[in-house]
Parts: structure tokens; C-alpha cells; sequence
């Protein structure tokens, strides 16, 4: 053998980071990681509800208003569609920092708005002044400020509109990084597992967003929200250690950057022209719409529909305690979860899996004993977690992706049919009521997970590799109008079908459930449709990613 191709084999044994399962898995915890912590700050505030209006004032239309201005610059102002040019021409790595930092800077904002210092301030004054009409979008009935809006819900308004900016920017970014470090690997896994550890962060919010609003028994609002930017913080660096681990892969696999490769706005025509690109965007939008939404209104509709009773204050129940032991067990009912999809010895495997089950059924008990819409709705990931990897790994090696939304769909109609009108007719009964609701949560979010296992690794197949960002960009944006639209829909019509009721834990949430419910119906009609479009032009949605 010559010394020339003794180099050249010995070229070809060099692994790259992307190579390496440690390696590739590392850069998507690091991902994952940062979505956790933005996870958690997006409903920061859901929990709390109640003491915004006794500690700033905001009655629901201040809260639901601020809310939906999270991805107001998103729909309105185009953003995502700039930031899927940003992430084609700038690159995965450039654009994680970004993102990052643009979260960190709104958070900071939202928790200037809701502190004690801004209380009395002179921006306190100015904007109480201002800000009361804005031009066309007042005509159009989308203006994200009205007349008589706390000051302090508008400047919360315009910091979530940034961390909204922000938070979608890293959405995109994800997607198109797992896909650089993943494709033609285990990508529907990896999809699927990072967005069941982000989604964590659902639970981690309903139990600590209280917990710190209350700690020590003196109630600051603003404490939850300085909880989520010091979790920005950790987002940001991991983004930015994220950074380094991508620009190495580059130079050890000789690859220009995403930028070298100019993006055209010609381009984006490919993508509105792909019949498969539409119909996975309008499934998107039709899952996100009546999952994100209702997660807004979803502990309120525990109130309505559960029966709880006082806890003694001096109980362990009633305790700081209690929240941190829950967590813990929380912690092991995912990480048993998850953890089981990568046992090869069946002793191991089903040995976490009884562990995950007899702890979740501990956190279920310490929920029900804390009598708490809150930490019953924290369930809501749990079963996602452990199910979630086995969804991608089916997708990997035996496709189904289609097939799986279609399923996804019809689980989804039939959770929301049950909030509407099973778990109101238990009403009084304290046992059967919370384990339907239990198991009904815990169904919704495992039927969300079918999403990001089936639905976000079937865009690389729809589009080109160099336009991917783009591609997200456009599902995010569209889907970005659901959850701009349907959270004030859902206000409005628990409005009209609710006149005279003061009481928000007697408000009937039958007609917002089953306007959700159609949501799903439209989803289930798209899905079969989508399976005709894939055996007919060959998209391969049916085929596993791994050949």
C-alpha cells in the first residue's frame, strides 16, 4: 500500500463530532436544554393569574392581551419570515445566539414591568398616557394595547412581543440544527426527544411559578418572572457553548457555513408551490392551535370542572416542601421514562419503566393532595416524555409519519370532547373527576408529542436542504397566527357564553372545548389527505428516515 493511500484511508477513519452518538446527542441536549428554559418563561405567568389581578391590577382581557402580543411582531410585523432568512444566510450557530439574546433582552423588560420598582415610576406614568390607540391595527382589531390597559401590562406586553421574536427565531434554529447534526440519522428521535424535554418545562412552570410568587408568605409576582430570566441566562449559554460545538464540526467536515450558500427570495416559491409543504403547514398550525391556546385557559378549566377543597395551612400539603419533593419525583418519572427507550437489556428496560409508572402515580397522588389545579395540570408532559422516543424511533426505521398525525388527531378530538362534557358531568365527585381529568392530560400530551416525532422531520423531505430555514419559518409563522388568533377566540366565546358570571371557577367551557375539538376534526380531514398527496406524488412521508 502506498503512503498516499495509507493517508487517505486514514482520512476516511477520522470521525467527525457528527459521527461521534455522544457528541451529536450532547449538541442536542445543549439545544433542548435552552428550549426547556424558554419553555418555561413562555406561561410563566399562566399559573398566576389570579394575583396579577390582585397584585397589578390586570383583569383577563390585560392578561389575555398580553399574552397574545408574544408572537404579535411574529404575525403582524413578518418577523419569523426574517428570521428564516437570517437563520439561511447567517447560519445554525450565529443564529442560537441571536435568539438567545433577543429572549433574554424581552424577559428582562417583562420582569422590569411587573417589579416594584416600576410601580409609581415616570414610565409607569408615560404609559399610562400612551400607547391608547394605535393606528390601523385599533381599525383592524388587533392592536396589542387598548384604552384603560395597565401600564404594567403594556410594558409586559412589549417584553414578550421581544422574548416572542426570540423564542420562535430559536424554534426554527433547533429544527434546522437537529436536522444538520441528525440527517439521515436517528432525526425523528432526536426531534422527538428534545421537544419532550422542552416540554418539561410546562410542569416545571405550573409548580414553580406559584412557589416562588409565595415564598416565604409574602406574595411577589415579580419573583416568577426573575426565576425565568436567570433560566434565559442558562438558555444563552448554552446557545452560545452550542456555538462552538458547530463551528468544530464545520471545520472538521470541510463545510462552509449556511451563509456561504446565498439565500433568494425566488426561493421561497419553491416552497408556497409544494402542495405536501401546506398541508403539513395547516396540520401544524390546526395541532399547535388547540394545544398552546388551551394550555393558557387549561388551569381555569380545572377550576371550573374539579371539585377542590381548603388544605389546612399548616400541612405538609400546604408547605413549600411538597413543591420541591414533587419536582424531584417529577425528575425521575421523565428521566426513568426516557431513559428506558435506550435499554438494550429487557430487565433494565422494563425494570425504569415500573419505576416511571410507580412514580407518576406518586405524582399524581401529591397533586390530588394538594388539591391544586396547577399541579394537576403539571402532568401534562409526562407521559410525552417516555413516549415521544419511541414515536421517533418508529418513524426512523418504519416511517408511518402520516399515518401518525392521523392518529394524533383523532386523539385529539376525543380529549378535548372529554374536558367538554365527561369531566363536567363529574362534577362533585372528587376521585372520579381528577382521574379522568389525569388520564385525559396525559393522553392530550402524549398525542401532541406525535408532532414533533412525525410532522417536523417530514419538511426535509418536502423542500431543499438549503432552504430548510425558510421552510420553518413559514410553518412557524403560520402557525404563529393560531396562537395569536385562537387564545382571544376562546376569551370571546367563554364571554358570550357566559354573561353575568363574576366567578371565574364557574365559568362553562363547553363551547371553547368544542370549537378545539373541530380544530381536531380539520386535523384528522388534512391528515388523510395528506396520505393520498404522499402515495400519489411519492413524497416518502411514509418511508423511514433511516434506509
Amino acid at each position: 500500500m502506498t503512503q498516499e493511500n495509507l493517508q487517505s484511508d486514514l482520512k476516511t477513519q477520522v470521525k467527525t463530532l457528527r459521527d461521534s452518538a455522544a457528541m451529536r446527542w450532547t449538541a442536542l441536549l445543549l439545544l433542548a436544554l435552552a428550549m426547556f428554559c424558554s419553555y418555561i418563561f413562555m406561561d410563566i405567568l399562566s399559573p398566576i393569574k389570579d394575583l396579577m389581578l390582585s397584585e397589578r391590577g390586570w383583569d383577563s382581557t390585560a392578561f389575555g392581551t398580553m399574552q397574545g402580543a408574544e408572537t404579535f411582531l411574529n404575525v403582524f410585523i413578518f418577523f419569523l419570515i426574517f428570521a428564516g432568512i437570517i437563520l439561511d444566510k447567517m447560519g445554525v450557530r450565529f443564529t442560537a445566539v441571536l435568539s438567545g439574546a433577543v429572549m433574554l433582552v424581552g424577559a428582562i423588560i417583562k420582569w422590569y414591568a411587573v417589579a416594584d420598582s416600576f410601580i409609581g415610576s415616570g414610565l409607569e406614568t408615560w404609559f399610562t398616557n400612551n400607547l391608547n390607540y394605535i393606528p390601523g391595527f385599533d381599525e383592524l382589531g388587533v392592536s396589542p394595547f387598548y384604552l384603560g390597559m395597565p401600564a404594567s401590562a403594556k410594558v409586559a406586553a412589549i417584553g414578550f412581543m421581544i422574548f416572542g421574536c426570540g423564542v420562535e427565531m430559536a424554534g426554527i434554529t433547533v429544527s434546522r440544527g437537529i436536522v444538520k447534526w441528525f440527517k439521515g440519522r436517528e432525526m425523528a428521535l432526536a426531534m422527538g426527544s428534545e421537544m419532550a424535554l422542552a416540554r418539561l418545562g410546562v410542569a416545571t412552570c405550573m409548580i414553580f411559578s406559584p412557589f416562588f410568587a409565595k415564598l416565604g408568605g409574602h406574595i411577589s409576582v415579580s419573583r416568577s418572572v426573575a426565576f425565568g430570566v436567570v433560566l434565559l441566562m442558562i438558555a444563552l449559554i448554552m446557545f452560545i457553548v452550542y456555538f462552538f460545538m458547530d463551528k468544530k464540526l464545520d471545520a472538521q467536515t470541510g463545510e462552509a457555513e449556511e451563509k456561504d450558500d446565498p439565500f433568494k427570495i425566488s426561493d421561497l416559491g419553491q416552497i408556497l408551490t409544494s402542495s405536501g409543504f401546506w398541508l403539513v403547514a395547516l396540520l401544524c398550525v390546526l395541532y399547535y392551535s388547540a394545544i398552546f391556546p388551551f394550555q393558557k385557559y387549561a388551569v381555569n378549566m380545572l377550576q371550573c370542572n374539579l371539585t377542590f377543597t381548603e388544605v389546612d395551612p399548616n400541612s405538609f400539603w400546604a408547605g413549600s416542601t411538597v413543591t420541591i419533593v414533587q419536582y424531584l419525583i417529577m425528575l425521575v418519572v421523565a428521566a426513568a421514562a426516557f431513559a428506558s427507550n435506550f435499554m438494550k437489556q429487557k430487565s433494565m428496560k422494563y425494570g425504569l419503566l415500573c419505576l416511571s409508572v410507580v412514580a407518576l402515580v406518586i405524582f399524581c397522588y401529591m397533586g390530588y393532595m394538594r388539591q391544586s389545579a396547577e399541579t394537576v395540570f403539571a402532568v401534562f408532559p409526562l407521559l410525552a416524555v417516555g413516549i415521544t422516543p419511541i414515536l421517533g424511533n418508529y418513524v426512523d426505521h418504519k416511517g408511518k409519519a402520516a399515518s401518525m398525525l392521523v392518529l394524533g388527531s383523532l386523539l385529539l378530538i376525543a380529549c378535548h370532547l372529554t374536558f367538554a362534557f365527561i369531566l363536567p358531568a363529574l362534577k362533585g365527585n372528587m376521585i372520579g373527576g381528577i382521574v379522568v381529568a389525569y388520564l385525559t392530560i396525559l393522553v392530550l400530551g402524549s398525542s401532541f408529542s406525535l408532532v414533533p416525532a412525525s410532522l417536523w422531520p417530514s419538511v426535509p423531505k418536502l423542500v431543499d436542504a438549503k432552504i430548510i430555514g425558510s421552510a420553518y419559518a413559514l410553518i412557524f409563522w403560520i402557525q404563529n397566527i393560531g396562537l395569536w388568533l385562537f387564545p382571544l377566540l376562546i376569551g370571546k366565546v367563554l364571554d358570550k357564553t357566559n354573561p353575568g358570571v363574576t366567578d371565574p371557577t364557574q365559568y362553562n367551557y363547553t363551547a371553547p372545548l368544542v370549537m378545539l375539538a373541530f380544530l381536531g376534526v380539520a386535523a384528522l380531514i388534512l391528515g388523510l389527505v395528506l396520505k393520498v398527496v404522499d402515495k400519489k406524488k411519492g413524497l416518502g412521508l411514509e418511508e423511514p428516515n433511516i434506509k
